[in-house]
């Protein structure tokens, strides 16, 4: 009797003893966690390559700065634009501004999922209190069919509200980390783009 207690209380037996409300709450949490970690591994994937390629340029290693390439061409097709009466400081401008453009749009979609990780941890903890309402709910149900408050009409209920609560709370610290840290090595490579294009720029409109 005891064994059976204490696998009921073990993660897959709270899944298969819990209701159909609670094992779509976790089924639903544990789908948003696995998302949350495909973002995080694509959003390092993203950004590294993006650094390397920067990296690339600093090194001359042009084969290897593939990613680069439209913000470049966007350059030099501005470059050979000629605009009667524009000075030498508006033909630079024009360049860089050409640059910059092709550069946000890359910066944008390096950043790909980052936005959805800010969301996951936001609604996750919401989605696990929904379960941890739900399953005190059902604690409460129990109490009033058998008119019995001991600790095994309402453990399963209580489990099933704490399991909720972990696994929202679970999901919910690893998106919060990685949105504020991807987020902040996004914004440094953002950085370095950007002195990327000014020294290109340059380089462009000397010739």
């Amino acid at each position: 009797m005891q064994q059976q207690i204490l696998t009921a209380f073990t993660p897959l037996g709270l899944f298969l003893h819990a209701g159909l409300v609670a094992k779509a709450v976790l089924l639903l949490l544990l789908a948003i966690s696995i998302w949350c970690w495909v973002l995080i591994f694509e959003g390092l994937w993203r950004i590294r390559r993006l650094t390397q390629a920067i990296d690339a340029t600093r090194g001359g290693e042009v084969t290897k700065v593939q990613l680069l390439g439209p913000i470049v061409e966007a350059g030099r097709q501005a470059a050979a634009l000629s605009i009667s009466g524009e000075s030498v400081g508006e033909f630079r401008s024009r360049v860089a501004q050409c640059m910059e453009r092709a550069g946000q749009a890359l910066v944008v979609d390096v950043e790909g999922g980052l936005p959805n990780l800010a969301v996951i941890s936001s609604v996750a903890p919401f989605v696990g209190l929904f379960g941890t309402v739900w399953g005190i709910m059902v604690s409460f149900a129990a109490i009033g069919q058998v008119n019995d408050t001991s600790l095994a009409v309402v453990a399963p209920g209580i489990a099933e509200a704490l399991a909720a609560t972990a696994l929202g709370i679970g999901t919910a610290i690893p998106a919060t980390v990685g949105y504020n840290r991807l987020g902040a090595s996004l914004a440094y490579a953002g950085q370095r783009l950007q002195n990327f294009v000014q020294d290109t720029a340059l380089k462009l409109t000397a010739t």
